[in-house]
């Protein structure tokens, strides 16, 4: 019974959003029926990173625009290795002026996937109890299709555009998008000449039991991954040494897993922890309005670690200790071992200040810090007409409060960020917390009701936002 009023309630809110848009828009029913086959066969084409293969991807996506008459281009950073983009036009105004252009983002690229621990193939598409389950469902196959859907409905639409609508899939976002939007970016500039605009991954509505808030990610904590060698004489594991490579390193890693940085509260995340309070339990709702005081309690913290660790990590540094390289046989000392590290920064950070201070935190001259990636620190404003816009859908589709965050992860909006170009993480579903623990985790899936009524959402973001009146 509940499920069918679920259904009644969103078939009831997508006849009022039809009603309520412009005479000229199309009905977009088939459009969002269509949402959840595509997404199926999307996630059946195989763009595990490594290698990728996302040329699978472009060719995929490619059909969907061909069958509905949208030209597209695409081109390869290496073999194999796919982007693709299609692009609505606007329609200048009487002055001949069209406003700066939006970019509809999202990586063709998922992470692995082990079979022996999902309840279906990963590669499946598989439709179980109302989910579609497979790698990519959330990160970020879903939002790609929802955001072609609403692109799709866009140009049927034919109604005139203040600015040119862009669709883009990219390659590569998840070994750090040096094949994807990096690599377009340095190589394909042009495209993003007039881009004002970006809407990625990196935030959707929550549903809490106080509520529904819709989370915008505006900034994110900087990735500096780093390989940590050690040096050493090497010999034979049945004469012990004193020292070697291999106990150099543990030494100095575990000065690193014991060390805890500095709490520090950047405004940004003030503001997030701020604007989640009310959706809070009793516990911790004070100490989220607070944050900044509350972080100065060792315990509380000890606590929210416990509880919530991706929250936890926005208050200072973080290092993760990921991968260790040691000898290739058993009874052979090493003459280098070799550690690497996920450390995260805080916006406000300087890099080169903190592997200063990693330097002397490891106090080993025999251990050399290598930078494997790290990126520049950037901030997308909230006092946009896109912002506004958001947050008008966000009240009117769910009434909740639009909050702005600050990510842990990283995602390929960085690049365009650095680019002057404002990029907001926003998907226009709607998840409880149990959704995303698929996430980089086993069965990772989306509800079909977030797919459709997605659709639903991101155009009518789209009409307010991009038709001209």
């Amino acid at each position: 019974m509940k499920k069918r009023k679920t259904r009644l309630l969103f078939c009831g809110t997508l006849l009022l959003l039809i009603a309520s848009m412009s005479a000229r828009a199309i009905d977009i029913e088939p459009f969002v029926q269509q949402a959840a086959p595509n997404l199926v066969g999307y996630l059946q084409v195989d763009t595990i990173n490594p290698p990728g293969n996302e040329s699978r991807g472009v060719a995929y996506l490619g059909n969907l625009l061909d069958q509905a008459g949208i030209p597209y281009e695409s081109v390869e950073s290496a073999p194999g290795r796919g982007n693709l983009w299609a692009r609505l036009r606007g329609t200048p105004d009487a002055d001949g002026n069209t406003q700066p252009a939006l970019v509809l983002l999202h990586h063709i690229d998922v992470v692995p996937a082990n079979a022996a621990h999902w309840s279906v193939d990963p590669l499946s598409g598989e439709q179980v109890d109302g989910y579609i389950y497979g790698r990519g469902a959330i990160d970020t196959k879903g939002l790609g299709i929802v955001q072609l859907q609403a692109f799709l409905a866009l140009a049927a639409s034919e109604q005139p555009l203040n600015r040119d609508v862009w669709y883009m899939a990219t390659a590569d976002e998840e070994a750090g998008g040096f094949f994807g939007a990096g690599w377009l970016v340095e190589n394909r500039p042009e495209l993003f000449a007039d881009v004002g605009y970006l809407l990625n991954e990196g935030g959707s509505g929550r549903r809490f039991e106080q509520g529904v808030a819709v989370m915008v990610e505006v900034t994110q904590k900087v990735p500096l991954w780093l390989r940590l060698t050690a040096s050493g004489r090497p010999g034979h594991g049945s004469a012990p040494q004193v020292t070697t490579s291999v106990t150099r390193l543990i030494r100095g890693l575990e000065r690193v897993r014991q060390t805890e940085f500095p709490v520090n509260v950047v405004p940004a995340v003030a503001a997030m922890f701020e604007g989640l309070a009310p959706y809070q339990d009793a516990a911790n709702r004070g100490q989220y309005a607070g944050i900044a005081q509350a972080a100065n309690d060792s315990n509380y913290l000890l606590g929210l670690r416990l509880q919530n660790p991706g929250a936890h990590a926005l208050l200072r540094n973080t290092c993760s200790i990921t991968r260790l390289t040691g000898s290739s046989k058993i009874n052979v000392v090493p003459a280098e071992s070799s550690a690497e590290l996920d450390c995260r920064l805080l916006p406000d950070q300087d890099p080169e200040q903190f592997l200063a201070q990693l330097r002397q935190i490891i106090n080993d001259e025999q251990i050399v810090i290598e930078k494997i990636m790290g990126f520049t620190p950037a901030t997308s404003r909230t006092d946009t007409p896109l912002f506004r816009a958001i947050e008008r859908v966000a009240r009117e589709q769910h009434g909740a409060q639009l909050i702005p965050t600050v990510a842990g992860g990283f995602t390929d909006s960085h690049f365009f960020r650095d680019l002057g170009i404002t990029s907001y993480g926003y998907s226009p579903f709607v998840f409880v917390p149990s959704e995303f623990t698929g996430v980089h985790g086993n069965n990772e899936r989306i509800s079909v009701e977030n797919v459709t009524e997605g659709v639903v959402t991101l155009y009518q973001l789209l009409t307010e936002f991009t038709v001209r009146r």
